[in-house]
């Protein structure tokens, strides 16, 4: 498990390209027969991938960061499946998992496993972990169960869907929050006013981009900007501090999730396009 340490505001300022990709970018998912995760210090979320090809896959505790026996004793997860049909079993209970489908898994559960249904045509799980001090019940949600809402135009080049899969409401847990938003075609802007959220921190990760496509991900304050060239199942870390937005060469889709003090959705700091700089 790889462990970044976020910037402050002003030591952020000073970072040159590579030092933004190796503080901000998660370059490294979505490795065949491999669960890579990266522990972030910001909300202590923990960001992961498994593609299970021909063998199943177990989700496993690293005894040295997170101090526990199993993943999670002290923690909640939200999964999304980006790719072909697959299984995930919890504590021996089978979820069948179809492309996009989601499942929430509590506080508590001892065993976490990863299967395709097909080795040729893997399952592509994503997940996202933040810390729980309660036991919610494990939950899946399928697409057509999230709640789903259109924003945006085409004319301003940034009509898209968010589906929102694990919020109050709808999926009961400590802290996590999370969802996909699919842009339609034509649309490139994923949100715009670009936005903080002070009591939270978010996670966004940007698939079904082409090899020669690209999504800018805009970072930092709003009179400072930077950004992070992004590619096809790549993940980028935002701090309460920074703001958040992007845009690609094509449209795209993306799975955001957040942890922190506040659950509510429209819980952000909106920034007006005129302080950007």
């Amino acid at each position: 498990m790889e462990v970044r340490y976020s910037p402050d505001k002003e030591g952020f300022k000073k970072f040159t390209t590579d030092e933004l990709r190796k503080s901000f970018l998660i370059d490294s998912l979505f490795v065949k027969n491999q669960v890579p995760m990266v522990y972030s210090d910001v909300d202590r979320s923990i960001t992961g991938s498994a593609v299970p090809v021909g063998k199943t896959l177990k989700l496993t505790a690293s005894k040295k960061e997170m101090a526990a026996n199993y993943f999670t004793e002290r923690r909640e997860i939200g999964i999304i499946n980006i790719g072909d049909k697959g299984t995930i079993t919890v504590d021996k209970k089978n979820y069948s998992m179809n492309h996009i489908d989601a499942l929430y898994v509590g506080k508590g559960a001892k065993n976490i496993s990863f299967k395709s249904s097909n080795s040729k045509k893997p399952a592509m799980f994503y997940f996202v972990s933040y810390p729980a001090h309660t036991a919610f019940p494990d939950k899946q949600v399928k697409l057509e169960d999230a709640e789903s809402v259109k924003l945006g135009s085409l004319a301003d080049s940034n009509a898209r869907t968010i589906h929102k899969y694990i919020l109050p409401g709808k999926v009961e847990t400590c802290q996590l929050v999370m969802g996909l938003t699919i842009l339609e075609e034509g649309s490139v802007w994923n949100t715009m006013p670009a936005h903080t959220h002070q009591r939270r921190s978010e996670v966004y990760m940007y698939f079904g981009l082409r090899k020669d496509s690209v999504v800018f991900h805009m970072l930092g304050e709003a009179e400072e900007t930077r950004h992070v060239v992004m590619r096809d199942k790549q993940a980028v870390l935002s701090t309460s501090w920074s703001m958040h937005a992007g845009a690609g060469t094509q449209n795209y889709s993306f799975i955001w999730a957040m942890g922190g003090e506040n659950q509510v959705f429209d819980d952000m700091d909106w920034i007006k396009m005129e302080s950007l700089k």
